[in-house]
């Protein structure tokens, strides 16, 4: 094949491009598998988002590389960082709808979280993310570039070696697992050994519960997995997580455990719950939790719920949030209470909003919900009927 056949082709960018695609990139250009190897340093290790800036390709190379490829970072629209330290960024993406990443810093690790879609396709009750409505899928490009932009921001700080990024959660807008492919391109870029070189165990996948995804996890990746759970019965989780109406809560926590029990080591499954005032924390429902769980080797993240405009939904005290811990304490399981982050700038769990080309209308019904009704009762009931929209 020749350049010249490439003309009407479009270019990949290659800020997505996993090595196994990069070594097939070079082998159709008559080159080296190894240049694969080189190109990801040059990005993802070294930061670069210039071609001609790799110098270790010859000059004809780089052309024949620029004819065939790009490398292409989202804009910066909004970097903000938070009194505790949390940084937020806002990323605008082509459509000009706009995906928030959030990094957090802690004593002995940094944790990134990213986002998988632009807004999201389930509409969880809590979350004000889903308010938002949904535009489409990040490519793998899309998501690599939250961790490229983040780590290159860090290595500006004078707190490079405490604050560099260790660890990568999938709890950002979106759910991963609806973005399949790309999501596991970019999980592969970030335990590749030339990119970032994040341990399998510090890169986690949230899921709430796409089941045939799940099952489909171990051919593609042995990344760590967390379930956003939110109820320990089906009924209450029919409300609060809508996709528990087609995987039931049994269906997906085997679907889990089925995933984790055949990687090599030894995982536990990390169950997210959040806490929303007398709907799902009372001792009734940590003893259902704690008796649910029982076969399930799996820690317990409690989430307090973050509060949004008109969402009828309130945070539970803190003394509820921990007789809800010391119940599943006292049931032996190894539970925290997250700590909020990064409030003062919404960026903490589920304030994830971004800026969405809202395809789905969601956000218009749900706004206009809002205006008829505004007491906790009316806004379940217009939760429900956004639900079933």
């Amino acid at each position: 094949m020749t350049e010249s056949e490439h003309v009407d082709t479009p270019k990949s960018n290659l800020l997505g491009m996993t090595r196994s695609q990069l070594e097939t990139l070079f082998l159709d250009m008559g080159e080296k598998k190894f240049r694969a190897a080189q190109v990801l340093k040059w990005i993802h290790a070294r930061g670069v988002n210039d071609i001609d800036a790799m110098t270790d390709l010859s000059k004809v190379l780089r052309e024949k590389l620029k004819g065939r490829a790009t490398l292409d970072v989202p804009e910066v629209t909004y970097d903000a960082t938070a009194k505790d330290g949390t940084r937020k960024w806002l990323m605008l993406m082509p459509g000009g709808s706009a995906v928030e990443t959030v990094f957090i810093p802690e004593a002995n690790r940094g944790t990134l979280c990213v986002s998988s879609q632009i807004g999201c396709a389930l509409d969880c009750s809590f979350c004000s993310t889903g308010k938002q409505g949904f535009n489409r899928d990040l490519s793998a490009a899309e998501i690599i570039s939250q961790l490229w932009v983040a780590a290159k921001a860090l290595e500006g700080t004078s707190e490079r070696r405490e604050r560099r990024i260790t660890n990568v959660v999938f709890m950002g807008m979106g759910e991963p697992l609806l973005n399949f492919d790309h999501v596991m391109a970019a999980i592969d870029l970030m335990m590749e050994d030339n990119a970032y070189g994040i341990s399998k165990r510090r890169v986690t996948l949230s899921t709430s519960g796409v089941v045939p995804a799940i099952r489909a996890m171990g051919d593609h990746t042995d990344c760590s997995l967390a379930l956003s759970l939110h109820a320990p019965n089906d009924a209450l989780r029919d409300e609060i997580v809508p996709l528990n109406k087609k995987y039931g809560i049994a269906e997906t926590l085997q679907a889990c455990n089925d995933y984790l029990s055949n990687l090599a080591d030894k995982r536990q499954l990390t169950i997210e719950y959040t806490l929303i005032n007398e709907v799902n924390d009372e001792l009734t429902h940590a003893r259902e939790l704690a008796e649910l769980l029982r076969n399930t080797p799996c820690k317990i993240n409690l989430i307090p719920f973050n509060p949004f405009p008109n969402s009828g939904y309130e945070r539970p005290s803190n003394n509820r949030s921990h007789r809800f811990r010391d119940e599943l304490l006292a049931a032996g399981y190894n539970v925290t209470i997250r700590k909020t982050r990064g409030e003062d700038i919404d960026a903490a769990c589920g304030q994830l909003v971004g800026r969405v080309e809202d395809r789905t209308r969601r956000s218009e019904r749900y706004i206009k919900a809002v205006q008829i009704g505004s007491t906790a009762a009316e806004m379940a009931s217009a939760r429900g009927r956004i639900g079933r929209a």
